[in-house]
């Protein structure tokens, strides 16, 4: 956990020096067909991902039997033939290997194969092929059903999102990247940094003209809780450090920038505090095609989710498909509105922090997003997201008959000079959920922050 929040901290401080490119100063080239914007010639093998992976599983393997119980790892025929023969189960795990280190494992298989020249749906071919050999030949356990869906979909999500950072840090229209920016590829994406060094840059990979339509944000401050229970004051006693990081990419609003390939468009969140990784979440759109132009511009289609949120009480993780739009309307020198509404189903996890596992609650979701961005210019922006989900008790297992989840944040920022801006943030989430064996109950929390924010697109996300 903490090497991978010190390696998306020392990505950021890489790409601040001289990879958060201006909108108000970059203005590229803008291809108008898809094999001009970034089918370039490169690297592509469809042998050296299988190898690779192979490769990665081995050692995972090994540091597992190291580090946790040997006799789960303690992989044999034997062993491989039962998992082949017998049924998929839903496992119990640990909530952080399951749904944060599953993802980032899956992460890694798509990152090989995206590094290796190959496509988003080919990539999650492998994606999913990876897993399902961990599943079967990385573990003496039986196969998990959940843990298939973390790597092999939402390892997919993920991974493409850290994929397109690496390459923004990577592709540089002015020379070769240097070792800073090689080095935050390589933290960004493993696979996409090392697989650059050793065979080059892959065929097809995103080229720089999402640039001007990307807007990144890097705050650093800390959060105290605002209300537990019946309490209204702000308790100062549990404050927490926080380092948060955010990137939409290739936001809608400028007809110089069509999405054509998956997460062409994507938004990925992160947020580290003193406790580890409180969010890691990402949306981005799968297939869709876009609508407008001038002052009302946007995206619509099929989006893949990912989101893990650890807020003080409970717990909670989602991959889901939704269907949906992301719009802006306004002009970016005036006033501007930015908004994303989804709304689709997916596969989640939730369970309380006191309790343990004893109301670790698996199933199907339904569940909504809708977010709120005004845009002040350059100087001010007021964002708002409120997320909803409702797990049910199918597909899954546990003592939960049903959670209903409430995640909403709002945050105020306002630039003070150049890139430099303050920001205030408030965050409500709320869990109600309705056992079997177990008495019903209630969670809910609030915290208040307050954040330096750098700007790295030097201004709000406004698109001109």
């Amino acid at each position: 956990m903490r090497l991978r929040a010190q390696a998306l901290l020392v990505l950021l401080l890489c790409g601040l020096g001289d990879g958060c490119a201006s909108r108000g100063s970059v203005q590229p080239d803008l291809p108008q067909d898809a094999e001009e914007r970034g089918e370039r010639g490169g690297h592509k093998s469809y042998v050296l991902p299988v190898v690779e992976i192979v490769v990665m599983d081995a050692v995972v393997n090994r540091v597992g039997s190291m580090l946790l119980e040997p006799a789960t790892f303690e992989v044999t025929q034997s062993s491989i033939r039962r998992n082949l023969r017998g049924p998929w189960a839903v496992d119990d795990d640990p909530f952080e290997i399951n749904q944060f280190g599953h993802p980032y494992q899956g992460a890694m298989y798509h990152g090989i194969a995206r590094s290796n020249g190959l496509g988003y749906w080919p990539s999650m071919v492998y994606t999913f092929a990876g897993s399902a050999m961990w599943e079967i030949a990385g573990e003496t356990t039986q196969p998990s059903f959940n843990d298939q869906v973390a790597s092999g979909v939402a390892g997919s999500f993920l991974g493409e999102s850290l994929f397109r950072i690496a390459r923004l840090a990577l592709d540089r229209s002015d020379g070769q990247p240097g070792v800073w920016r090689k080095l935050g590829a390589v933290l960004a994406s493993p696979p996409t940094g090392l697989n650059q060094l050793m065979v080059g840059t892959p065929a097809g990979s995103p080229s720089a003209d999402a640039v001007p339509f990307s807007d990144i944000r890097v705050q650093f401050g800390g959060t105290a809780i605002a209300k537990r229970g019946t309490r209204a004051n702000v308790a100062l006693d549990a404050f927490r450090p926080h380092f948060t990081f955010s990137i939409d990419y290739g936001y809608p609003g400028n007809g110089g920038y069509q999405h054509q390939r998956p997460f062409d468009y994507f938004r990925f969140e992160s947020n580290i505090s003193s406790e580890g990784m409180e969010q890691l979440s990402t949306r981005g759109l799968i297939a869709g095609g876009d609508y407008g132009a001038g002052a009302l511009a946007g995206i619509w289609g099929l989006y893949g989710t990912y989101d893990y949120f650890t807020p003080d009480d409970f717990r909670l993780s989602t991959t889901a498909f939704a269907f949906g739009t992301t719009l802006q309307a306004g002009k970016s020198e005036g006033l501007t509105v930015q908004s994303s509404a989804l709304l689709g189903a997916g596969y989640a996890a939730a369970r309380a922090l006191a309790q343990g596992n004893a109301d670790y609650h698996y199933g199907v979701t339904p569940q909504t997003l809708v977010n709120l961005r005004l845009i002040a210019g350059r100087r001010a922006a007021l964002d708002m997201t409120a997320r909803e989900y409702f797990i049910t008790g199918l597909g899954g297992f546990g003592t939960g008959q049903r959670d209903s989840i409430f995640v909403g944040d709002a945050s105020f920022a306002m630039r003070l000079v150049g890139r430099h801006a303050l920001g205030l943030t408030y965050q409500r989430a709320g869990r109600n959920s309705k056992f079997l064996d177990l008495p019903d109950r209630t969670q809910a929390r609030s915290r208040v922050g307050v954040f330096y924010t750098f700007l790295g697109s030097g201004g709000f996300g406004a698109v001109p």
